[in-house]
């Protein structure tokens, strides 16, 4: 490759570095603290876990998906209360807990599962019961699931 091949290459890569630190840069970080993505709602996030009505109900509903899933044939046993559960904000949850299902050799294995949730009425919070109004968008933990 020849010299000024070289050259033209490295400024041709400088002004695009360039460009990117001038423009495109300031533009994403001003798009990323804008009110674009911002969601309001009365449900704020938290980094600790906590009890309250709406991760029972986010529990009960994971539950109730989980025996769903499993089908009648299996006979699945709930722990009465998760291990922990986190409001993610907006009404979306993670629900950590353990069930019991009963293995091949007929002894029950208690496995640990995660279930992520969110209620899709907002700040309606008449529907929190029925369980159309929430949405599974994760679970782990279950073998088979």
């Amino acid at each position: 490759m020849s010299q000024k091949k070289i050259i033209v290459f490295a400024l041709c890569l400088a002004g695009l570095l360039a460009l990117q630190i001038k423009f495109v840069l300031p533009l994403l970080q001003g798009i990323a603290a804008s009110d674009l993505f911002l969601v309001e709602s009365k449900d704020d996030g938290s980094s600790i876990a906590i009890s309250n009505e709406m991760t029972n109900i986010a529990f009960t509903h994971c539950n109730s998906y989980i025996s769903k899933e499993l089908g009648p044939e299996i006979s699945a046993s709930f722990a009465s209360k998760p291990t922990n559960a986190w409001s993610l904000g907006n009404y979306e949850y993670i629900i950590n807990a353990e069930l019991e299902l009963p293995s091949k050799d007929g002894a029950n294995t208690t496995h640990h599962y995660v279930c992520r949730i969110q209620y899709s009425k907002g700040d309606d919070l008449s529907g929190i019961n029925d369980i159309d109004n929430w949405s599974l968008d994760g679970l782990t933990g279950i073998p088979g699931l």
